[in-house]
């Protein structure tokens, strides 16, 4: 046997990568790969007429725009103050500092009808956020604006947790240099920090757009649910499966796993893009 070969079996760290190989690829063919192509499968046996119209419905595209629209506006809210968070948990030192930093996790822990339940306590007219705004006329909970509030609720996370390891490896003396340099605060930031950073930040960026997209429990307590107005995509689609509309259902499905695919794709790019950077892969 060649000395290489001896040295690649020396660092193997898991015996028998056949077999454990062979088992990871049945365990998520049977747990991911079926369940997803069964979509596609169930889909495929419409009249392409009858998938158009069961995808373009002007309820669905109401719901299309509720969903994609709050994403993307929750998500750009996300990563602004999730870098702000980021940031202050890195660079500085302060009482309290452990709590705020357990706190960000709450969203990952909080099972979501129990997320939905509070976020509607405190945002309904009654409530200690929504009794505020109320003599003004606004109207925070059982409206689309309460679904943006619980789409930033769940995606804050993400761009924490992924902004956090970016800035911990920054090197003050990078700011320092840019300083001596007769760089001011929000040059250095500008120039130096925010091109190091943008590739994480991207990432958390979809990561909580694809993460509100796809939620339902804690929205669906606080978006009163309306046809047209505050209906989103989930719960249109269990609407139809109870009213055993299950084509139509599958359809919408199909659209939203298709979304879900490019949004993968883009977050697996985005995280390329981030290790090209960092380690000049």
């Amino acid at each position: 046997m060649r000395p290489r070969a001896i040295l690649l079996r020396r660092r193997s760290v898991l015996p028998g990568f056949g077999l454990t190989f062979g088992v990871t690829i049945l365990y998520l063919s049977l747990i991911v790969l079926v369940p997803l192509s069964a979509v596609f499968v169930k889909t495929s046996g419409m009249e392409w007429q009858r998938f158009v119209a069961a995808v373009t419905d002007d309820r669905v595209m109401a719901a299309y725009r509720l969903s994609f629209g709050g994403s993307l506006i929750a998500a750009a809210v996300d990563g602004v103050f999730g870098l702000l968070v980021a940031w202050i948990l890195v660079r500085y030192r302060f009482p309290g500092r452990r709590l705020l930093d357990a706190m960000v996790d709450l969203p990952f822990a909080l099972p979501t009808a129990v997320a939905g339940i509070a976020l509607s306590a405190i945002y309904a007219p009654n409530g200690w956020v929504g009794q505020l705004v109320a003599p003004f006329g606004i109207k925070l909970a059982f409206t689309p604006v309460g679904v943006v509030i619980a789409m930033i609720f769940i995606g804050l996370p993400f761009v924490v947790r992924t902004v956090e390891p970016v800035l911990l490896d920054i090197e003050k003396e990078v700011e320092e240099a840019a300083s001596s340099l007769g760089a001011d605060r929000l040059q250095t930031f500008r120039l130096v920090l925010l091109p190091t950073i943008m590739p994480a930040l991207l990432a958390g960026f979809a990561m909580a757009f694809a993460r509100a997209l796809g939620e339902y429990g804690s929205i669906i307590f606080i978006a009163g649910n309306i046809p047209g107005v505050s209906e989103i995509v989930p719960l249109l689609i269990v609407v139809k499966l109870e009213q055993y509309d299950y084509l139509g259902a599958t359809a919408i499905a199909a659209v939203m796993l298709g979304a879900s695919f490019v949004m993968l794709l883009a977050i697996n790019l985005l995280q390329r893009w981030r290790r090209a950077r960092l380690f000049g892969d």
